[in-house]
């Protein structure tokens, strides 16, 4: 169970609410996550530079490190180490912690990742390799190895830019230079003891294959155990990708000892679908961070990584599947957003807010009479409980009656054909003015629609002019009780009170306001208002609602109102003639006899209002 404080920046999440799916709104409540088998095959025990099932795909999660160098990703030491222990929840392979020469805190960081995660093995013998980023510089390699030595099992990852643009520009170096310096780094981490080292060309989508294939060999010759190749700049299309994949696994001397691993960033909207591509193709690492989160664009996301390959690895990819934990995706997902200050994007693939939400009427007709019509997943099985009643239905403008319908029967209520025509009416009205429609908003249109007294006045139109330039004046339209439609117009101290004014000056009824009040629906500036007023007749009606009462003796009859819209004013107004309605019809007035005229000074409103 994660409380809401923990899912700060999420809010449009959606969770469980009050046995609903609904916004999170209010403090206290809480994302409950279901619990779940591990992967249904076992994960094989993992040997540096070997897999014994050709089909296993190992998960690198690099969030702590590529995804840290999102701008303003910054993580404390405290929150590394606690999203470093949710991804050994989520059962990744290979954890890169950081990079250790950084700075001290990173080192004390992927430090204390390495003794703390690197050694909590599980009951089946799992626990997450611990790998520290180095450039091919000693200190570097030193640095990074005292920091995971630590780990049950360690491992170093030194790369060295092997495109012409990167020798040329960056490095400075020629290609015989580069393959002396790759060679060099990853001899020296043999010597250091490190038997677990991963090696990657940057920029490798850009490089010459020819290179390539001679600089992997010669680290492969020199103890790497990993080959990772990277679309450093997001260049490569999936084709080009896992083409390049398979060419330097038949290229390259040695690569069937090592495993090959994919980095894709996600320049071109690509990383997913490359990382996949050159699995197919033979790698069987693929590096990728929680929601995507990296340089620039970001990396493959893991999450879309991995669900794509428990769905179609079967099916499309020969068999392939990761030891992944999938049920545990959502708390990662929301755990690194928060810690990072990096908001997901509402559609955002798997984890997104709309990610298994449903506003198109046609979409949410199927989605009501099988799920899968729309779904190829469950929510619960990233860990996302929704209420099994409602399908995931948002209700907004696209929505039709089914889903309302749909929506008021999980709420209770059975409503006859002109009665939802009523709320439906209303509901449209509201949607086309506010995004997304909750639960409590369809609460307060069945209110306002079928909890109200007869009707004797109808309110068609409303329109005020208010400000500092002159006095409030409002103008209003209805529908008298015999048909017929009247316009008023009335002055006051403030938009409300000139809209009573205007109401009074048709319905003709003297009244006094003893109480008025507004809530909001929910939270937003889109929020649906809901207003209630208590009024009681005054002049020559007063002693007509003179009742007798068991303990307080003989007391006035007060009648309340209420009513719902999204402008203030317009709820206002809709409530002070649910109050005149009805007053009228206890009366006995449905006929709109004609009484003395309102006194504006029986009623007074404050400015404010």
């Amino acid at each position: 169970v994660y409380p809401l404080s923990f899912i700060k920046g999420r809010l449009s999440m959606q969770v469980m609410h009050r046995g609903q799916v609904g916004r999170m709104a209010a403090r206290g409540n809480r994302v409950r996550v279901y619990a779940t088998a591990p992967p249904s095959r076992p994960r094989p025990e993992y040997i540096p530079g070997r897999i014994d099932d050709p089909d296993y795909v190992r998960i690198f999660d690099t969030t702590l490190r590529d995804g840290e160098q999102s701008p303003g990703a910054t993580m404390t030491r405290k929150e590394k180490l606690d999203i470093a222990r949710q991804l050994a929840k989520l059962g990744v392979d290979i954890i890169e912690a950081g990079f250790p020469v950084a700075s001290p805190d990173d080192f004390e960081a992927v430090r204390a990742i390495a003794v703390e995660v690197g050694n909590d093995v599980a009951p089946d013998g799992y626990v997450p390799v611990i790998c520290g980023l180095s450039r091919t510089k000693l200190q570097d390699l030193e640095r990074a190895w005292e920091a995971v030595r630590h780990a049950k099992r360690p491992r170093v990852h030194t790369f060295l830019a092997t495109s012409e643009i990167h020798m040329k520009y960056k490095l400075r170096m020629s290609r015989d230079q580069v393959v002396e310096s790759a060679v060099a780094a990853v001899r020296h981490l043999k010597q250091l003891g490190c038997d677990d080292i991963e090696f990657s060309p940057e920029d490798a989508g850009r490089s010459d294959p020819l290179f390539l294939y001679q600089i992997l060999e010669e680290v492969i010759k020199a103890g790497a155990t990993t080959l990772n190749i990277p679309d450093t700049t997001g260049w490569n299309l999936p084709h080009e990708f896992g083409g390049l994949i398979a060419a330097i696994k038949a290229n390259t001397p040695g690569a069937n000892s090592v495993i090959i691993s994919t980095h894709c960033q996600n320049d071109l909207g690509l990383a997913t679908a490359n990382s996949l591509s050159g699995a197919i193709a033979g790698a069987r690492q693929i590096e990728c961070t929680i929601n995507g989160i990296g340089e620039r664009a970001g990396n493959a996301s893991l999450e879309e990584v991995v669900m794509a390959i428990a769905l179609r690895g079967d099916q499309t990819m020969s068999g392939l599947y990761t030891g992944i934990r999938p049920v545990h995706i959502f708390p990662t997902s929301v755990m690194v957003s928060d810690y990072s200050g990096m908001l997901v994007q509402p559609h955002k693939a798997i984890v997104g807010a709309n990610a298994f939400a449903h506003e198109s009427g046609i979409h949410q007709d199927g989605m009501l009479k099988n799920r899968e019509t729309y779904e190829i997943m469950t929510p619960e099985s990233i860990g996302l409980q929704r209420n099994p009643d409602d399908a995931g239905l948002v209700l907004g403008k696209l929505s039709g009656r089914s889903a309302l319908t749909s929506k008021l029967k999980s709420m209770g209520y059975d409503l006859s054909v002109p009665e939802l025509d009523d709320v439906f009416k209303r509901f449209k009205e509201l949607a086309e003015k506010k995004k997304g429609i909750t639960d409590e908003d369809v609460l307060a249109l069945v209110s306002d629609e079928l909890h109200q007294p007869v009707t004797v006045w109808e309110l068609l139109d409303l329109q005020i002019v208010c400000g500092t330039m002159g006095m409030p004046t409002a103008t209003v339209k209805m529908k008298g009780p015999d048909g017929s439609t009247c316009v008023g117009v009335g002055v006051g101290t403030g938009p409300v009170d000139a809209a009573y004014k205007a109401i009074d000056s048709l319905v003709n009824v003297q009244v006094e306001l003893i109480d008025y009040g507004m809530n909001s629906v929910t939270g937003g500036i889109e929020a649906l208002a809901t207003t209630r007023v208590a009024i009681r007749p005054a002049g020559q009606l007063s002693d007509a609602v003179v009742t007798e009462h068991a303990t307080m003796g003989k007391v006035s009859r007060t009648f309340s109102g209420s009513g719902s819209h999204e402008d203030i004013c317009v709820s206002s107004a809709r409530a002070y003639i649910s109050a005149l309605n009805k007053m009228l019809s206890w009366l006995g007035l449905e006929n709109g006899a004609k009484l003395q005229h309102s006194n504006s000074s029986n009623r007074v409103l404050s400015s404010v209002a």
